[in-house]
């Protein structure tokens, strides 16, 4: 897309200027600023638009790869932005956004935010954070305590001693997936005498001198896609990371877990970490994980539990006992940007043993050296922004008490949609919440009927057609863009394991009420009805048969 510009100078006055003068309160950005600050839904609700423009159309407005010659004015860019990207992107705040693990940000985090931004600290180094330093140090012994709770002594002991290291800052939850794993990968083919370990002799090296045939990591097969990136970034591969079957529940079976134990051992291949899962990406559940503590304590095996998006319930004394026995994880990943509701950012790897992290420790000289307060040490990632300020305003601000407050009321939000949900002849509830995800689908009336009663052929066949009718209203409801309800695909054990398509919620944002929900399930059942009369087109499947033709190759009526 061609658009007008205007230049600016470029010169060594306007350039000393953008990185000392604000722009006035008169300014676009100015004004946009001012916006933000006195009341940020309805800058939402005024800018993001979301147009209906498709994603290929989208494309075409930034095609131009030549970096301009002549600088442009920020009024001129800050209109750009609000015209091109900000009206296209995504109103994750929205309380009718329930489709993802995004929400909502306290009002607190935006003015917090540009101060962070204007520090430009570096937490690689001391040299480049100075106070930074100690303050991450101590939120990540905040959350350590929240996980393992020590007693004061611990942590007046390790939390601001050099070295010790009770956690390391991620960027995200795969980082932290990731850190978490390459311990456990070093604490398996540790050095000795005579082996300097797997970080200096590598994976081969390892596997020769520990006399193993191969290395695994044992996980539900509801874990995250991380732990493929995980598998193959430690050369581990992802073919070794094995999926252990779930159970109903969506729970990692503990007996098929302990089998594929007994068989590993026996053929010499080495486990790097048995991973359990605090709340899966999908429907939300936690795996027995105080059973996977005791596996691990007896056979040897390094825990880590995925608690990325669950780990906050242990702020609610209701809840807090679904993540049973995760104070005797090895290594915990903890996600503030998801419940903790600060910006995207600011993911954690927690060590219950302070000694950990010295596993990947590196050095350098110019920059991170043996003996140094140093965080660079022992992080994956090196140059990293100060999100623990973000954090540490978000524990203070919000405090305990109001953590409880947010995870019960989005728990029992998700139970309240629930039985909404069942108490409806169109609507199948596919997986109940345990956390505050869920999944459903809709079904027409007549069919929920025949479907009690008939073949399991039939059962199949009806089953297809309905996963063309989910995927077809998620698609026409996000689309629209009043609303937006992910999709993801079970295979529920009342269907045999057949892949069903359903609709995936996720209910953190404070924002969101009941009639919002009744709104959704409503525009959902409309979609649906306009499909089914032939007014709007269903997916593309295998055939072209329609519910009326399924309906009449069968004696029995739906």
């Amino acid at each position: 897309m061609v658009r007008e510009t205007t230049s600016a100078d470029a010169n060594a006055e306007t350039l000393y200027k953008i990185f000392t003068v604000p722009e006035s309160e008169e300014s676009t950005l100015g004004r946009i600023e001012a916006q933000i600050s006195s009341n940020l839904m309805d800058f939402l609700k005024e800018h993001v638009v979301s147009s209906g423009i498709s994603p290929q159309e989208l494309e075409q407005h930034f095609l131009e790869s030549k970096i301009p010659e002549q600088p442009v004015f920020v009024s001129e860019q800050a209109e750009y932005l609000l015209k091109e990207v900000v009206a296209e992107s995504v109103h994750t705040a929205s309380p009718r956004f329930i489709g993802h693990m995004t929400s909502a940000l306290p009002y607190f985090m935006l003015p917090l935010s540009k101060m962070m931004i204007a520090l430009n600290q570096n937490l690689v180094k001391i040299e480049t954070s100075k106070a930074f330093t100690p303050l991450e140090r101590q939120v990540l012994g905040m959350l350590h305590r929240l996980i393992y709770n020590q007693d004061d002594s611990f942590y007046k002991a390790h939390i601001q001693n050099a070295s010790s290291a009770l956690g390391a800052f991620c960027s995200d939850g795969t980082i932290a997936n990731i850190t978490s794993l390459w311990v456990a990968l070093n604490r398996v083919f540790p050095p000795t005498e005579n082996f300097a370990g797997i970080g200096e002799e590598g994976l081969f090296a390892a596997l020769q001198y520990y006399d193993k045939k191969g290395v695994v990591i044992l996980v539900s097969k509801r874990g995250h896609y991380s732990l493929k990136k995980a598998a193959n970034l430690l050369g581990i591969g992802k073919k070794n990371l094995i999926s252990i079957p779930t159970d109903d529940d969506n729970k990692i079976q503990i007996p098929k877990l302990l089998e594929k134990i007994a068989e590993l051992k026996a053929n010499g291949i080495a486990i790097a970490a048995v991973v359990g899962i605090a709340g899966t990406t999908e429907t939300g559940s936690v795996d027995p994980i105080d059973a996977l503590a005791d596996i691990c304590e007896t056979e040897q095996i390094h825990l880590h539990v995925d608690a990325a998006w669950g780990g906050p319930t242990l702020f609610s004394h209701k809840y807090a006992h679904l993540l049973k026995g995760i104070e005797r994880a090895d290594s915990v990943t903890f996600d503030a940007h998801k419940q903790l509701y600060v910006p995207m950012g600011a993911g954690m790897a927690l060590f219950k043993d302070h000694r950990s992290l010295s596993l990947v420790a590196h050095y350098a000289e110019y920059i991170i050296r043996k003996g140094s307060r140093d965080l660079g040490r022992m992080t994956l990632e090196g140059s990293r922004p100060g999100m623990a300020m973000l954090v540490h305003s978000g524990l203070r601000i919000i405090g305990r008490t109001g953590y409880e407050m947010l995870i019960d009321m989005g728990i029992e939000k998700a139970k309240r949609f629930a039985e909404l949900i069942k108490s409806t002849d169109d609507f199948e509830l596919i997986s109940e919440p345990e956390l505050n995800l869920l999944t459903y689908r809709y079904v027409p009336p007549d069919v929920r009927k025949y479907m009690h009663s008939c073949a399991n052929e039939d059962l199949q066949n009806i089953n297809s057609h309905i996963n063309r009718l989910t995927i077809t209203i998620q698609k026409e409801q996000r689309d629209k863009g009043a609303s937006f309800v992910s999709r993801t695909a079970l295979e529920p054990s009342r269907y045999q394991g057949q892949l069903i398509n359903v609709f995936r919620v996720v209910l953190a944002n404070p924002l969101t009420k009941e009639s919002h929900l009744v709104e959704i399930l409503n525009e959902q059942r409309d979609i649906a009805r306009r499909l089914l009369s032939g007014e709007l087109a269903l997916e593309s499947g295998d055939g072209d048969e329609s519910f009326e033709s399924v309906r009449k190759s069968h004696s029995t009526s739906l």
